[in-house]
């Protein structure tokens, strides 16, 4: 048995009485707690049915499951069940109520082939897709019910440490489906890495969260790590978080929440309506650890969040920014606990120009402002290199590169395995930044640079110049690239707006925008594309989707 499994059964051994360790589901409306080991019953008895040839399933070892669900109280025991029965774990991205069924379903026809899936298993709210896949000859069961038509599994199918565990459907631009293979070995380093430097206790802390089950976030770092450990855990849905996103504090507050993690759009919309709250609304001085990744990370969202939190209670230093990846499993990277948000300012000439991130002073009209991602976690390393490989120095701008346990073997892709490491083990992150004093900062991802006059210039500090602007939807500007690579490369920025429609209000708001945003990078966008909210095409993990925004980009 894998060291990941072994240590998941040890736990759900551990957690079997009633004021043991567990998971509350169902919020607000109709909270159920369980105890991981109540959640390792359950699973030992659906695996016995995926097991069962007779019923119909007959999951053998290896063998790849899909799962389409929204219900924590449903996935938790699911997850664990098909490790049980010795496969490996996909969530299929899910439909929305805009979503076209029938182009979802060809998409996700392709990725089932694409990881050979055995199995699809389905789950509220999705039950009434059985008919789309069933006119498509896709296998599939309800998971309701499921664990009342075998016997339990006696003992959890063995698995070599190299298996797959996780086939983690990756949330890029591009149109085809790809797949990180994350096995036993990958899962269990990044696991105990990060529980290691997040100092987690599964005696004393409690895990609040809402972040989707499909994305390696929330399913690593906010399913898979507290059921593996017995960790108190709180989980709803982005469905409950988007329809009142004051239930997340609410739920800190009501359970005593010491950790949870978010993107950083999220602690944006938290703080600003924390600051419209009436005193005494919430209690966050529980919070200890507030995990801050999987898009890049605004100074002023965190600082928002902060001052916001800090009438209820919550502590600034709680904050801890990071840096993860599919790739690597989750965590590549920590900042320090109990320090908050670390800034590094340096000269914008320089890092243009010359690919060095000089310090300056903090007010310098001419700075880039970065946070600082902490140390490579236990298990990993990090370089940064030039484009001929070289391995960079202390602030030399370039490629960041990973290797180490948590680092995938290669992806699954539609026209077959495709490695991921190189022959001495590092993975290209496709990121571009440097290492100040051996802790990572990450300048933007390497293909949205825009390269104009010599300078490289980074996406994300003309979107926060964008949103700095009154109308515009915070977090939701995008900078893209025009003519890539030639000589006339230009930008385009294109943001949702309330005023979009109205054509005297978008010239207004687009003129500003551009003002702004030559003040802060001194080039102007050749167009500024005001669009109605929710309109920016975004990834299922809420990334912006460049490609597909500069095509609503019309000379």
């Amino acid at each position: 048995m894998s060291r990941f499994m072994s240590t998941l059964v040890t736990s759900a051994d551990a957690n079997t009485g009633a004021s043991a360790r567990g998971i509350t589901t169902g919020e607000p409306e109709q909270p159920r707690r369980r105890t991981w080991g109540e959640i390792h019953a359950e699973a030992l008895t659906i695996a016995g049915a995926l097991r069962a040839p007779e019923e119909g399933a007959g999951v053998e070892p290896g063998a790849a499951v899909a799962i389409l669900a929204a219900d924590p109280a449903l996935i938790a025991p699911t997850v664990q069940a098909v490790w049980l029965a010795g496969g490996s774990v996909t969530m299929l991205h899910q439909p929305t109520p805009r979503t076209d069924l029938e182009h979802w379903a060809q998409d996700t026809i392709r990725v089932l082939r694409m990881i050979d899936a055995r199995l699809v298993l389905l789950g509220s709210p999705f039950e009434q897709l059985a008919d789309v896949l069933a006119r498509h000859a896709i296998p599939h069961r309800e998971l309701p019910g499921l664990a009342s038509m075998a016997e339990p599994l006696t003992e959890p199918v063995d698995v070599a440490e190299d298996a797959a565990a996780l086939l983690q459907l990756t949330s890029g631009s591009s149109a085809e489906p790809k797949a990180v293979r994350i096995t036993h070995g990958n899962l269990y380093s990044n696991m105990r890495a990060m529980v290691t430097r997040a100092e987690l206790d599964p005696d004393t802390d409690v895990l609040v969260s809402w972040l989707p089950l499909f994305h390696d976030m929330g399913m690593v770092g906010c399913l898979t790590v507290p059921m593996a450990i017995g960790l108190e855990s709180v989980k709803v849905t982005p469905a409950d978080f988007l329809a009142r996103p004051l239930l997340w504090p609410e739920l800190i507050s009501h359970y005593g929440g010491t950790v949870t993690a978010a993107p950083n759009f999220a602690y944006a919309i938290v703080g600003k309506r924390m600051a419209r709250a009436d005193d005494g609304a919430f209690d966050l001085s529980s919070l200890r650890f507030a995990l801050n990744g999987a898009e890049p990370i605004d100074p002023q969202a965190v600082r928002t969040f902060t001052d916001a939190g800090a009438r209820f209670g919550m502590r600034s230093e709680c904050v801890v920014c990071a840096f993860g990846m599919a790739e690597v499993t989750l965590a590549v990277s920590f900042a320090p606990l109990n320090r908050g948000i670390e800034l590094d300012t340096v000269d914008a000439a320089e890092l243009e120009k010359r690919r060095r991130a000089k310090p300056v002073d903090a007010e310098s009209a001419h700075a880039r402002r970065f946070a600082v991602l902490g140390r490579a976690l236990p298990g990993l390393e990090i370089e940064v290199v030039d484009d001929s490989g070289n391995t960079l120095g202390h602030r030399e701008v370039g490629k960041l590169r990973v290797r180490g346990d948590a680092v995938t073997p290669g992806y699954l892709t539609v026209d077959g395995p495709l490695p991921a490491q190189d022959a001495a083990g590092w993975l290209d992150t496709g990121d571009e930044g440097y290492l100040a004093d051996g802790r990572v900062v990450i300048c933007g991802r390497r293909k949205d640079v825009i390269i104009m006059g010599g300078r490289n210039i980074y996406p994300v500090d003309i979107e926060r110049s964008a949103c700095e602007v009154d109308g515009v939807r915070a977090g939701n500007a995008a900078a893209v690239r025009q003519d890539p690579g030639s000589r006339r490369e230009r930008f385009a920025v294109v943001l949702e707006s309330g005023v979009a429609g109205d054509e005297m209000a978008e010239k207004a708001l687009g003129k500003e925008v551009a003002a702004r945003v030559v003040d802060a990078v001194g080039v102007r966008p050749s167009a500024v594309v005001v669009v109605e909210p929710g309109s920016l095409p975004k990834t299922p993990s809420g990334k912006l989707k460049r490609a597909a925004t500069a095509e609503l980009v019309h000379e």
